[in-house]
Parts: C-alpha cells; structure tokens; sequence
C-alpha cells in the first residue's frame, strides 16, 4: 500500500536518529557562522582572556582566601562560571535575531526536529565553552593556577562548568523568544547575570559580605556552583558540594528546557 502525500504537504521525520541529525545539522550550522564573523571569534577568546589577567592582577594582591596560597587557584573556578555566564546571554541574542529576520519561520517550516533548532544552538555554545575553558585554564597555568585534587577532578570540574553553561544556555534562549529584540536579550541577560555573580562567593569568601547578604549569598546558585567548582579542583570535601550543584542545574534545565520549547512552538515573527 503506497501512501499519498498532499503537494506542498511538510513531512516531518521522527525518531532519536533524525532528532540527533537535526541537532547535529543546526549546530554546524551555528559553528559555521561562529567562524565567519571575527568580532565573535574575539568575544569568545579576548573576553575570557582578560577575565582571567584583570581579576588576578587587579585583586590578587588585596584579597587572601583561607586555604589557598595564590589567589589565581580560589578565583579561576569562579572565573569560569562568570566568562561562561556573559557568553550565554549570546545564545538569546542569536535566537532573538534569527527571530527577527524569520529565519525562525524558515526553520519551521523545515521537516525538522521543532527542538532541534533550540538544541542545536546550545550544543554550539557548549563547543564554544568547552574552548573557552581551554583558554582560561591555559592561562591560568601560565600564571600559576594549578588542578590540586588530580586529573579525575580536573575533568569532573570541567564537564561541571559545562553543565552550567548548558544551563545558562536554556535560560536565555527562552529569553531571547520572549523579548524578540536582539538588544533587549543581550542587555537582559547581562542584567540577570551581574548581580548573582557579585553576590556569590565567584572572587571573594561569602563570610566577608554583611550578614544580611551571606543569607541571599548562601543560596545563590552561583555560589553553589562555584564552590563545587573549587572544591574539585582544590581538593578536600567534595560530594556535598557537587550535589547541591547537580541538583540546581537538573532545576533550571527541567524548568527552562520545557519552557523554551513550548515558547519557540508558538513563537513567530510576526
């Protein structure tokens, strides 16, 4: 029995392979236009770098964590997450302007994965972090900073930042489909970004803040995440951290993932 498919009629593939092959196709894609533009490749290399130089050079002298004799070894894990959390708020400027000039509407109206488009990009930003920690952790062994807890460790610490970038990923592309302007996600998420960041433990212990904000900073995401960071590449205790980290990442991803999809679903440019 042959079936009969209406002229103009969209068939839609589906399946775990040709959701990986949509995902895979919408990434090179997004890698692709990485490379094309120059000013990107230097926010993506530049960027960290100084992070990385700034913080060091700038505070290293005045500040003096318990624990650590080179300030590079408390503050490169945080450095991390800040470097990666500012590329984020990329992945809303992107989905906002493809939004804008219905490149949206041209993928929908592609037989492909309706996620695809969404998963696509943030396995881009992912590749993207994953060079960017390279950078900065090169960097920081050029200027001292050192894995303490052993190889295994190091590369938990990394798939860790990656994770957290995956997140931060979701987040602003559900942004990004609910502000529709370019400008108004990449200013946005830098709003939402700044001030989480600088009051949680990213440059400075938590017991030096007033009491009123150690209570906010406890609980900030960031300072759980990065103390995880820092405890994996400092040694010590590492479980209890690292839990509480994995459990706020599977949070924001099982509240953000569905949520973006459901948003890009009904979004158009008009």
């Amino acid at each position: 029995m042959t079936a009969t498919i209406a002229p103009g009629s969209v068939v839609r593939m589906s399946g775990p392979g040709w959701l990986l092959a949509d995902v895979a196709t919408i990434t090179g894609r997004n890698l692709h236009r990485l490379m094309r533009v120059p000013t990107l490749i230097a926010f993506a290399t530049v960027q960290p770098v100084l992070f990385v130089l700034l913080f060091t050079y700038a505070w290293g002298g005045a500040i003096h964590p318990p624990g650590v004799t080179r300030y590079i070894d408390y503050a490169l894990p945080g450095i991390w997450v800040l470097a990666i959390a500012f590329g984020a708020s990329q992945t809303g400027v992107a989905l906002a302007d493809d939004l804008t000039t219905g490149m949206i509407d041209r993928f929908r109206a592609l037989p492909m994965a309706r996620s695809a488009v969404l998963a696509g990009r943030v396995a881009a930003d992912a590749a993207r972090n994953l060079f960017v920690l390279a950078l900065m952790t090169g960097v920081g062994y050029a200027i001292g900073f050192r894995f303490h807890a052993g190889p295994a460790a190091a590369l938990a610490a990394i798939g860790l930042a990656l994770a957290v970038g995956i997140a931060f990923s979701w987040i602003f592309a559900l942004l990004g489909l609910l502000v529709r302007d370019p400008e108004s996600a990449g200013i946005g998420g830098l709003l939402a970004v700044i001030p989480l960041i600088f009051t949680s433990s990213t440059f400075v212990p938590v017991a030096t803040f007033p009491g009123w904000l150690q209570a906010f900073a406890n609980v900030n995401p960031i300072t759980v995440t990065v103390d995880a960071l820092r405890a994996l590449c400092l040694g010590g205790p590492t479980a209890t951290h690292v839990w509480q980290a994995l459990i706020w990442i599977g949070g924001l991803l099982a509240t953000a993932i569905p949520a973006a999809v459901i948003r890009y679903r009904c979004t158009t440019a008009t």
